[in-house]
């Protein structure tokens, strides 16, 4: 029973590392499609995006069957309750990564040199986001050392901090050239915005460190 018990944590934990390596596998191919204006590695970096729901879901009942057929213990109980948490901010990276990827324009003869500019400007974001799941993939899979969970969740702040850094320079950069010109880009706007959600990546896995490090050491709030 016990065996049996702890072979479902791991599972728990490996499902959860395997959708972050997905998620991290699609960053990585937008990432080569932008700085090399690639389509197919454009196309397909949807695929590792494919299915993902559907396996987050399976580890929500993965989680469900453990508190159904055993009886947790204190430490086992808080960290089952933590990657149940962590479930829904798995989806909603999901659900920003697939509107990221559905409407950032890729290297279109039509588009202006400014645009070209936000995006090349905006792929620092995209670097900060993989070294960040890296991290969380790292934790999601450390369950001993808590100094190295804590490491990780540093190195996941400092990557969250930079991406909210270099965000807001390229839209301030933008503003200051549209109030300069005095011309308003609706493009540009809507560009901003669909990397802002790209962004958002970050905050999610903030929010996946902060449970972790509950579900490994305590003494934190979900």
């Amino acid at each position: 029973m016990l065996n049996e018990y702890a072979d479902k944590l791991d599972q728990v934990r490996e499902e959860t590392a395997d959708v972050l390596n997905a998620l991290m596998l699609s960053q990585k191919l937008v990432l080569m499609a932008l700085e090399n204006c690639d389509q197919a590695s454009y196309d397909q970096a949807f695929v590792p995006t494919k299915g993902l729901t559907e396996k987050i879901e399976k580890i929500d009942t993965d989680i469900l069957i453990v508190f159904a057929r055993y009886t947790p213990e204190a430490k086992d109980l808080r960290e089952m309750i933590a990657f149940l948490k962590i479930t829904s901010s798995l989806l909603r990276i999901v659900n920003n990564s697939k509107n990221y990827l559905e409407n950032v324009e890729i290297c279109s003869p039509k588009a202006d040199e400014e645009t070209k500019k936000i995006i090349v400007d905006s792929l620092a974001i995209n670097r900060c986001t993989i070294k960040a799941l890296e991290y969380t993939i790292a934790m999601a899979r450390e369950i001993e050392d808590k100094d190295k969970l804590l490491e990780y969740a540093s190195k996941i702040a400092v990557e969250a901090s930079k991406t909210d850094d270099i965000y807001a320079l390229i839209e301030k950069e933008m503003l200051q050239k549209m109030n300069k010109e005095h011309l308003l880009k609706e493009e540009h706007f809507n560009l901003l915005k669909y990397i802002r959600k790209n962004l958002k990546v970050t905050d999610r896995l903030e929010e996946i460190s902060a449970r972790l490090k509950f579900a490994r050491i305590g003494g934190m709030t979900l």
